[in-house]
């Protein structure tokens, strides 16, 4: 469905600012906003929601059930597709453990990022080249376009089920906690940014996430299948090679760059010039920042893998969440896949 188009501010699409106009303008208005409010306790937060928050039983009910249904599909794409393609392209057993995990990952967010992109690019909403426009019209209990609506769920009832899967599913990693912080903070920020209409903003957070994570599970994708077979495959480790190269580039350039500069700019400065009561403004801006910093400490990580490549501590491009040394799989999470993996080649040890 075509989109309404937003109209833009009376001078045009605002020009991008600096990481110095960010800070200045940001920070400045959080603390004018905090000077100037006269009740910004629990008796506020409590009137905030019962005026402004619109989310329904009924829709809440069918994030649940979409999340179950995420899980069971899956739990049936792991036994019934991925694993005999793992089994039938004869890869180590490590990494056909670890294989289910990556291709379930790489398809939905492939799709969930090609949907972003089309409402962003294929439809009239300005809101990548023109953030501050999420903010012109926005009124309270205002209603969610279909094509976002749909967004909205199946982005929020996957990040429900990511949930149960990194305690459950997923392999066990040196940083699945912040991984499963991340889960719980974005669910919560999809659920929130719905009942409080804040979703032209969510979709621009949404697309700039994505992408990373497409290029994350591609990279691994083809780190498990260079060894496929017993031999080497020079084009799974060049695509690997490309993969980690592109991952770290669109990691920095989209959430470092781009988020900050486009969303961050827009809901703490752009949103109190639009809207200058704004519910729940120092709400939504810390828990955005809180993913901020989370990209930063991943990033981190990333940057420690290059250095130790660069330097020749590290020889070839293995798991790009592994960077110092093999995961343990915890016994609750990924045993399964671990112990189907093992019994399948008996005579192999885990490497």
């Amino acid at each position: 469905m075509a989109a309404a188009g937003t109209a833009a501010g009376p001078t045009g699409p605002e020009p991008m600012p600096s990481y110095a106009q960010l800070v200045q303008r940001g920070w400045g208005s959080a603390l004018a906003a905090a000077r100037g409010c006269a009740d910004c306790g629990w008796g506020l937060a409590r009137r905030g929601l019962a005026e402004h928050a619109h989310l329904a039983p009924p829709e809440l009910l069918l994030l649940a059930l979409c999340a179950l249904g995420w899980t069971a599909l899956r739990s049936a794409a792991t036994s019934r597709l991925f694993r005999p393609l793992a089994k039938r392209c004869r890869l180590q057993p490590r990494d056909a453990a670890k294989m289910p995990e990556s291709a379930w990952k790489f398809l939905f967010y492939l799709g969930a990022w090609s949907y972003s992109a089309y409402l962003l690019f294929g439809t009239d909403y300005p809101f990548f080249h023109d953030p501050p426009s999420v903010f012109y019209d926005w009124k309270m209990g205002m209603a969610v376009p279909r094509d976002i609506a749909a967004a909205y769920l199946l982005q929020g009832s996957f990040y429900g089920h990511s949930i149960y899967a990194t305690l459950y599913m997923d392999a066990w990693r040196k940083d699945s906690v912040v991984m499963l912080i991340h889960h719980v903070v974005t669910l919560v920020l999809i659920v929130s940014s719905y009942a409080f209409r804040y979703h032209k903003v969510g979709i621009l957070v949404l697309f700039l996430h994505d992408i990373s994570d497409v290029q994350l599970e591609f990279t691994k994708l083809n780190i498990y299948f260079k060894s496929r077979g017993g031999s080497h495959h020079r084009l799974h480790a060049l695509a690997a090679d490309l993969g980690c190269l592109s991952f770290s580039l669109s990691w920095f350039w989209f959430r470092l760059y781009w988020f900050p500069l486009k969303v961050l700019y827009a809901t703490s400065h752009c949103s109190l010039r639009a809207v200058p009561d704004i519910p729940f403004y120092f709400f939504f801006n810390a828990l955005l920042l809180l993913l901020t910093l989370m990209n930063l400490y991943w990033f981190l990580y990333i940057v420690a893998f290059a250095a130790k490549v660069l330097t020749g501590q590290v020889r070839e491009v293995k798991d790009v969440r592994e960077y110092d040394t093999a995961e343990a799989l915890s016994p609750k999470a990924g045993k399964a896949e671990s112990s189907r993996a093992t019994a399948a080649q008996p005579s192999r040890r885990r490497g």
